[in-house]
């Protein structure tokens, strides 16, 4: 007998199970897909940022931004890369002293993220929206959300511990698929009917084969990569059972325990605490430890989807949380 079979039987194990696929329902939202599909084929059509081009030069590390190329710059190319505003000014003696810094951190970044300059004088309608108040201010932007920010000069070391934070925290949220084109639409699969019929009747098993079939044959599928992951986290949710909480307090040290219980809270539909389990654990611990966590509770920001209102300041509270 296999050893998952009797929890069939168990009436806790039964409810749980209800619960998950009421949760799975909403989980796998094909219109999201397309909407983050959507977004990534937007930055794409911008070259992509490389440490090579010429500063300020399209597709540079370091760009000039004005209030008419903020969408391209900053938050179309957010879909690629984290993006870093300096906003600054010429009578603002700090501004000089922190601009190059960044400039240079940029430069050695090479393309994995882009410092946006903005002069808040010139664009003081940009400087408004994002709510300035005192220079040089910083702030980070990544799928198009406000992730992280500092205000004044800071030493080159904290600064260069911002980047690297803010990399570190935003990588593994690639769009899935990698959109191509700038279509409308998703064109219609009907390969995803024997997955979406295994969902529908809670088999998750199932389900997962057939993305993975797919995935075989197509492997930039715009739509069943996301949708694996999903799955995947719903089995996860469903081997943990409903002890893994309690397991989890009971051997606060084991972050594999902690990131089981992110993935049962998460599974039966309670993103906050998910995202709350897996910050808790990344504020107290240190190392590889603390990465682990960081890069599950990265990989859970990627299931739920960017789009979600709970993600942006969940990512807000890890950056804060790393630097």
């Amino acid at each position: 007998m296999q050893p998952n079979r009797p929890a069939r039987t168990d009436p806790r194990a039964a409810a749980q199970q209800a619960q998950m696929a009421a949760s799975l329902a909403g989980a796998v939202d094909l219109a999201a897909v397309k909407a983050r599909n959507e977004a990534a084929a937007r930055a794409q059509a911008a070259p992509p940022p490389s440490a090579a081009a010429p500063v300020g030069a399209p597709g540079s590390a370091v760009v000039d931004v004005t209030e008419a190329t903020f969408q391209s710059e900053v938050l179309d190319r957010s879909f690629q890369v984290p993006v870093v505003l300096d906003l600054w000014a010429e009578w603002c003696g700090p501004c000089k002293q922190l601009s190059p810094v960044l400039e240079r951190l940029a430069t050695e970044g090479a393309g994995s993220w882009v410092l946006a300059k903005i002069d808040v004088d010139a664009n003081p309608a940009l400087a408004q929206g994002l709510r300035v108040q005192g220079i040089p201010a910083v702030k980070a932007v990544w799928q198009g959300q406000l992730v992280a920010e500092f205000t004044g000069a800071i030493p080159e070391e904290q600064a260069r511990q911002f980047v690297t934070e803010l990399v570190a925290a935003t990588s593994g949220g690639a769009l899935p698929g990698g959109a191509e084109g700038g279509e409308d639409e998703l064109p219609e699969d009907p390969r995803l009917d024997e997955a979406e019929a295994a969902l529908d009747r809670g088999d998750l098993a199932a389900a997962e084969a057939a993305y993975r079939s797919i995935l075989d044959a197509e492997p930039d599928h715009p739509v069943a990569g996301l949708a694996l992951r999903q799955v995947q986290l719903f089995r996860r949710a469903e081997e943990a059972g409903p002890d893994a909480l309690a397991a989890a307090e009971a051997a606060p040290d084991d972050v594999a325990a902690q990131t089981r219980a992110a993935d049962f809270l998460l599974g039966t539909g309670d993103v906050d605490a998910a995202f709350g389990w897996l910050l808790d654990v990344v504020r107290r611990t240190a190392g590889e430890d603390r990465d682990a966590a960081r890069k599950h509770l990265v990989e859970l920001f990627g299931i739920v989807g960017d789009e979600d209102p709970r993600v942006g300041p969940a990512r807000r509270a890890l950056m804060t949380a790393l630097f």
